[in-house]
């Protein structure tokens, strides 16, 4: 197969040469797909403009040995225009699209669900529908049950003992009883917990609800439950806005 055609969200950019790119892509159908853009940092290219982050597309790309070649673009949904005029948005996506990068980095390994999940979070926060750390928190606990690191929030994770309980441990997947409950684990409102099944169920009503108090200590909670499984600090997170 030389030549192929998707659906595509722009993860990031770097500069190659003096006027090409190398630009990452979470694919619907092929995964992550990091290929060249050549001559896009010239004014007078035809589709510099919609290889920008954020940017949903449909790509058409010649397989090279090393990288890709992108010979064709055509916009589906431009998020960088709305996103990267206001701070927090830019950095709430920055961390979104970070985090997806992190998940899918086997070349060419189908990731059809993150690519999916990626562009609704991105709609969604594109549109302003939701607060940008509800969107946020909601797609990483998203991102991680795909991934394989479904959290717990009602059930211990360690003996499956039904809740409510009142202790959160990261390294152990979520909620813990008082007798599977190590050393260290924090210790979340009842609040907090009910936010965070929300926002891993996606009950945006119920999320929406909930207390400013209570969605800092769910933000807090899902950024170490994240850097915990993904067993790398996200660089873009200690910039999101979490007002």
């Amino acid at each position: 197969m030389k030549l192929y055609r998707d659906e595509a969200i722009v993860l990031r950019t770097h500069k190659l040469g003096e006027a090409d790119r190398i630009v990452t892509l979470l694919t619907r159908n092929y995964g992550q797909v990091r290929a060249v853009a050549k001559g896009v940092r010239r004014t007078s290219s035809k589709f510099g403009a919609r290889l920008e982050p954020f940017a949903v597309i449909d790509v058409q790309l010649y397989a090279g040995r090393s990288l890709d070649v992108i010979t064709q673009v055509d916009t589906l949904a431009p998020h960088g225009r709305a996103l990267g005029s206001d701070y927090s948005l830019f950095t709430t996506a920055t961390a979104m699209a970070e985090t997806a990068d992190r998940l899918t980095e086997v070349p060419g390994e189908p990731a059809t669900q993150q690519y999916l999940l990626l562009a609704g979070a991105l709609r969604a926060l594109a549109d302003r529908r939701h607060p940008a750390t509800l969107v946020l928190d909601s797609y990483l606990l998203r991102a991680l049950a795909v991934g394989g690191w479904a959290p717990s929030f009602t059930e211990c994770a360690r003996c499956g003992e039904s809740g409510p309980h009142r202790a959160f441990s990261a390294p152990v997947g979520g909620a813990v009883c008082m007798g599977c409950r190590p050393p260290g684990a924090a210790s979340p409102a009842p609040e907090t917990f009910a936010l965070l099944g929300a926002l891993l169920a996606g009950e945006w009503a119920s999320a929406e609800a909930s207390e400013e108090k209570h969605r800092r200590e769910a933000s807090g909670l899902v950024a170490v439950y994240t850097q915990w499984h993904l067993e790398r600090q996200l660089r873009s997170l200690r910039h999101v806005e979490r007002a």
